[in-house]
């Protein structure tokens, strides 16, 4: 069998991580994880790719890497963006800044204003407006074409965005422009709303027309530079929605990576919950700058109500809740002696005070070492080890100003962290009518394990996994995505409607969605479809997204999840605003190896604060399948290590999965036994 090699890498913001799966007669899987480079962020997936040998492969071998970025992401919320010219109607100059007049909080009456997310002196009007019919209200003259290409000569941005009222209904006049820029030999990045976003909402359409034009420089000089150091390799993009894309196709759809790496943990997670028959998780992910919670009930919730900073992102992605929580957020006693934590981080540099670095601030790692559950015996990724006295003099700091001991300011830290996170989690479960006990809890991250026992104490749960290579699972993730693409058309039809008017729409977006991938060297009869549409009740502001057999069962099942998540139901015409198209090739792989102990049990303990005796230390590589320990516990591996606590258990199934139950009933309205898929 001829070897194939797949590598995915997710390039967080304190850790890079990857996982090497190499295929042939035998399946073989390696780990490696390294500290991000955030001033050069290809310099580390480069420096992992040499760790892992896999920058010496025999001529005409080809390394097929997934990657995960945070670099669309980093560049919105910091603001590196680049110089963009807003092109748009007249009378609508300032649309981005006017924005839907929402206060950031709804009774504070008076906050700081919000930068304009494009100076005046670059937002330029012009001709080619439609009505709401489709109809030319204004046409766009050949004079107006020189006007605009004489204004950007003038401003010299480095990217051009276009946002023409109704242009989703027929994108002619923003192609004209687009084109006219193009035959002036202006050296811009193009983003066109018709292209990008094609559905109703002028200021959501122009808000994802501009990030797509502002990253798209940023982005491709990042995959630029990283393409000239891989030439050989085949390299793939993950999107927010969970799905890949070629490299030389993402600059151009640079909004769509602004949860690129999030993404692959989500689909990692829908993976191994099918080889264990789960279908209904809660997970959440933590790394060392933030924590990524959702709740996945069969197939992966896609919403087109993300944001990012202050501004709304309508482009399909995961749909998940994003909090500043990790390992490396930082502590700190607030104007009225409040412990507080997050959301500022330590990142990779200095990073958490034990690092070593350079770090002074107290952070999440921090508690963790000083309470004993993160060991600093042993070396982690890049060398680095631990030094417990850093992180005892750092917690000492705050201890000092509130007058507890290090050990009860370092618990008081993880249990603001561990509020936090099961806070996000209630607003995507409880808040959406989903009970928390009929779902597993899932933790993956490198520093989830130490959080999973008492996160599911707190969501009144009583089984959790944390996954075989739950520190590099979003890496996973990326070769577990299908390669695919969401196609979306506004209709604003009421139902019932003809199901032939529906499916002549339909059939035109899934004939988009296959040239494209069909030009991208896609095989034809791989390709597959999936249709939903948005669905709302006519006069409402927001859809729900509903997987589209015909129009009478997607009226039945968005009444039933409308009652589901709102609590009622009404008897009011409903409407069809957008509908969507997911085009995609299954990722085909093997099955991930059993789990095999790999070394001898050794006998460890250690001291852990709330304990009287030793705590048990146990390397994951000793765990033999079956085996059944009660906590208090820890249990360390390469990528990250897991806390047990007290009144909890462990095993290993047979594919390395720590399952975790509590042995003592949780005492609270509802009865999760009943839960079907339990393991223990």
């Amino acid at each position: 069998m001829e070897l194939q090699r797949f590598l995915g890498v997710d390039a967080g913001g304190t850790f890079t991580d990857f996982f090497y799966l190499e295929i042939g007669n035998e399946t073989r899987v390696q780990l490696h994880k390294t500290l991000s480079t955030p001033s050069a962020p290809e310099q580390a997936i480069l420096d992992g790719i040499a760790a892992l040998g896999l920058d010496k492969l025999p001529k005409g071998a080809v390394l097929h890497i997934i990657h995960g970025s945070t670099v669309a992401t980093n560049a919105a919320l910091e603001g590196k963006l680049a110089k963009t010219a807003f092109i748009t109607n007249y009378g609508l100059g300032d649309m981005l800044s006017l924005a839907r007049q929402t206060r950031p909080e709804l009774y504070t009456l008076q906050f700081p204003p919000q930068q304009d997310p494009v100076p005046e002196a670059l937002c330029l009007e012009t001709g080619g407006r439609l009505g709401a019919d489709g109809c030319v209200v204004e046409p766009l003259t050949d004079a107006e074409l020189e006007k605009l290409i004489a204004e950007l000569q003038t401003l010299q941005p480095e990217a051009v965005a276009i946002n023409l009222l109704f242009a989703f209904l027929d994108d002619g006049f923003e192609k004209r422009i687009s084109e006219a820029i193009e035959a002036a030999g202006l050296p811009v990045f193009i983003s066109r709303s018709s292209w990008v976003l094609p559905v109703y909402r002028e200021y959501e359409r122009g808000i994802a027309t501009w990030l797509n034009a502002a990253l798209g420089p940023v982005v491709h000089g990042y995959l630029s530079r990283l393409k000239a150091q891989l030439p050989d390799a085949a390299l793939q993009i993950m999107q927010s929605n969970g799905e890949t894309l070629p490299a030389e196709q993402a600059a151009d759809s640079a909004v769509q990576l602004l949860l690129s790496g999030p993404a692959g943990g989500l689909t990692a997670m829908r993976y191994l919950g099918t080889q264990l028959g789960e279908d209904r998780i809660i997970s959440f992910d933590m790394g060392g700058t933030s924590t990524d919670v959702a709740l996945l009930s069969g197939e992966l919730s896609i919403t087109t109500e993300g944001q990012i900073d202050c501004y709304p992102v309508a482009v399909p992605m995961v749909d998940m809740h994003t909090i500043g929580a990790g390992g490396g957020s930082i502590a700190r006693i607030d104007d009225g002696g409040m412990l507080q934590v997050g959301p500022q981080s330590a990142g990779a540099e200095p990073g958490p005070a034990c690092y070593g670095r350079g770090g002074k601030l107290a952070t999440v790692t921090d508690a963790n070492a000083v309470l004993g559950r993160l060991l600093t015996s042993g070396t982690l990724a890049n060398g680095l080890q631990l030094d417990k006295a850093l992180a005892v003099e750092a917690i000492a700091n705050l201890a000092s100003q509130i007058g507890l001991s290090n050990e009860e300011t370092a618990l008081g830290i993880v249990r603001v962290a561990n509020e936090h996170m099961a806070k996000a989690m209630r607003l995507i479960s409880v808040n959406r009518g989903h009970d928390p006990q009929q779902f597993l809890l899932a933790s993956f991250g490198g520093a989830g394990g130490l959080h999973v026992c008492e996160i599911a104490e707190a969501m009144q749960m009583r089984k959790a996994i944390v996954p075989v290579y739950g520190g590099v699972l979003s890496a996973l993730g990326m070769l577990v995505a299908n390669q695919g693409r969401q196609f979306t058309r506004t209709v604003s039809t009421l139902l019932p409607n003809t199901n032939s008017s529906l499916a002549d729409s339909f059939a035109a977006l899934e004939a988009q969605g296959r040239q494209q991938l069909l030009d991208e060297g896609s095989a034809p009869d791989l390709l597959q479809c999936k249709r939903s549409a948005d669905i709302r009740y006519q006069g409402q502001s927001y859809a729900l997204n509903i997987a589209w057999q015909d129009a009478a069962q997607a009226a039945q099942d968005f009444a039933a999840l409308h009652s589901q998540r709102y609590g009622y139901k009404l008897e009011v015409p409903v409407e069809v605003v957008n509908l969507r198209v997911n085009v995609f090739v299954p990722r085909q792989l093997p099955g991930l190896p059993e789990y095999e102990q790999q070394i001898c049990n050794k006998a460890e303990t250690t001291m852990v604060y709330g304990y009287d005796a030793p705590v048990s230390v146990f390397d994951r590589l000793t765990l033999t399948v079956g085996q059944s320990v009660s906590g208090p516990a820890i249990i360390r591996e390469y990528a990250a290590t897991t806390y047990v606590a007290a009144d909890w258990q462990f095993q290993v199934d047979r594919l390395g999965n720590i399952l975790l139950e509590r042995c003592e009933p949780i005492l609270a309205s509802g009865d999760a036994s009943n839960r079907s898929g339990d393991f223990l």
